[in-house]
């Protein structure tokens, strides 16, 4: 009987083996395309605004076919946090990247997504936006660009392949996506792979694609209802930024320079309207308000055609999954690293706690699990992505690891459990944009912000009547007890995220020189 036993073993051994490697196979694939600044306001599947003239098909695809979320949030709405973040699954006080700016290197030692899949079988792969200043690990193959400080060039940029120096010819957006579908091609198609996809667009300073340049040459778009936000009750916050029209410089603006300039004078030459008083004129008959609208209709027409690019190599993307049998088993996320001000209270740029600002867009496909034109409304952060993704891959989750898989959320079954609110942290200061640090808590109604850097005030927001958040609501009699109460929450937010730092410490990270690339914009 023992024998027999024995034989039995040795017979099914084969096929256990196969049953394992067949069941390992089965690991879903995971491509995450990473934009960065992409704003809500300009996906059609997000909202109305843009989408009449410049929708986007390829994302509204995706959208249609799995999961949108609406209440997606970045921790600290900056590009090199905000990725810190997505990959570690931690707040900047804990992966200890906080800034852009002086903001040092990311330390690559510690636990990462991509580790941990590549740990558990998966081939791991990063093309394109890097911006954390250190080698990137993690990854079996990796392409990133180094140009300007690692924000990279639209066109013909440089990128660290592998650990060489590779100068390319193109436009970024078109030719990072070449080298995605290539590594693809080239893969081990034995093992499930995961692939960030990180595109340098639609970042300032906004540089269509050659054939979309005079894309909306014709077209006038519509200003924000609050484009001319006076900051009544918001003076020393949102009324003290380098953010509005008036910072655009000539580089943004695609001005002719003048003939026989040095390097270094064209570069001053470009840079001209960075700081205050350097208000770029174009023409000397535009004044005022004309001004203004003016700069406005180039850079949202720059922006959106940049974005035309980024949507139509999506479409590459899918297309190619889709011709190599690929697309049941292949989890596919559109994210950006946070929103972007597309002139609402006058602004460009990101950084603030408000709402376009803030706001990331995230959408998921996963045939397998997640239901068609499924939205998801509740309150998730940029931290929930790492846990996400290795709950879809099958990969344990680390108890370090400070976000919540919302995996159950995109089948429609979210937990009575789940976080009815966010703590939001933004560090860099006084470069570039004079935003001042400021904390804060956004429940699904209400937001509470605290800006300490050297003043000491607080905001207060009711999104349900004020959307737009143009009211300052901090001194109202009528919502003295709602203030207490978020007070509180934000008080056990930050602590219980480990945050207890003292204002003089908070101020001291704004202040400190950690090194690393500085030339971001």
């Amino acid at each position: 009987m023992k024998k027999i036993s024995i034989l039995f073993f040795i017979a099914i051994s084969p096929f256990l083996s196969a049953q394992k490697m067949k069941d390992s196979s089965k690991k879903p694939n995971i491509i995450f395309i990473f934009s960065d600044d992409h704003a809500t306001n300009a996906i059609s599947a997000y909202s109305k605004r843009f989408a009449a003239i410049a929708p986007t098909p390829n994302i509204d695809l995706l959208a249609n076919e799995g999961a949108i979320l609406t209440n997606a949030f970045s921790t600290n709405a900056i590009c090199g946090p905000s990725r810190a973040s997505v990959i570690t699954g931690k707040y900047s006080h804990v992966n200890k990247y906080y800034k852009n700016y002086q903001g040092g290197y990311f330390d690559g030692s510690q636990w990462t997504f991509p580790k941990a899949l590549q740990a558990g079988g998966y081939e791991t792969a990063l093309v394109g936006k890097w911006h954390l200043a250190s080698t990137p690990q993690g990854f079996d193959y990796y392409k990133y660009h180094i140009d300007h400080g690692e924000q990279g060039l639209y066109w013909d940029p440089t990128y660290n392949e592998n650990g060489k120096k590779v100068k390319e010819k193109g436009y970024a957006t078109n030719i990072t996506t070449d080298f995605a579908l290539n590594w693809l091609q080239e893969r081990d198609t034995t093992k499930a792979f995961c692939l960030l996809l990180q595109y340098k667009a639609p970042h300032r300073e906004w540089t269509p694609d050659e054939k979309y340049v005079n894309l909306y040459e014709n077209e006038t778009f519509p200003l924000p209802e609050n484009f001319y936000d006076a900051y009544v009750g918001r003076e020393k916050t949102a009324g003290d930024t380098h953010m509005t029209m008036d910072f655009f410089n000539r580089r943004d603006m695609k001005l002719t320079p003048p003939d026989s300039l040095s390097k270094k004078e064209l570069n001053k030459w470009f840079d001209y309207g960075n700081n205050p008083g350097e208000i770029v004129v174009p023409n000397p008959d535009l004044k005022g308000n004309a001004l203004k609208e003016w700069k406005f209709q180039r850079y949202i027409k720059d922006y959106l055609a940049t974005i035309k690019s980024v949507d139509d190599n999506i479409g590459r993307v899918l297309k190619y999954i889709k011709d190599n049998n690929l697309d049941e088993n292949t989890i596919i996320v559109y994210a950006s690293d946070q929103g972007f001000f597309l002139g609402e209270h006058g602004w460009f740029d990101k950084r603030f706690m408000y709402e376009e600002s803030m706001r990331m867009p995230f959408i998921i496909r996963y045939p397998k699990m997640i239901q068609p034109k499924t939205v998801v409304d509740d309150v998730i952060s940029n931290i929930d992505i790492a846990p996400t993704l290795l709950e879809l891959g099958g990969i344990a989750v680390p108890k370090e690891v400070q976000g919540k898989s919302f995996m159950a959320n995109l089948q429609g079954k979210t937990s009575k459990k789940w976080r009815q609110s966010m703590y939001y942290h933004y560090y860099e200061y006084p470069f570039w944009h004079h935003v001042q640090p400021h904390y804060g808590i956004r429940t699904e109604r209400y937001k509470l912000i605290h800006f300490y850097y050297n003043i000491d005030v607080w905001e207060l927001y009711d999104l349900k009547n004020d959307p737009s958040e143009m009211t300052n609501l901090i001194h109202s009699k009528k919502h003295t007890s709602v203030i207490k109460k978020l007070k509180k929450e934000l008080a056990n937010l930050k602590s219980g995220y480990g945050n207890n730092m003292t204002f003089d410490e908070l101020r001291a990270i704004s202040d400190k020189n950690f090194g690393g690339h500085e030339s971001h914009k």
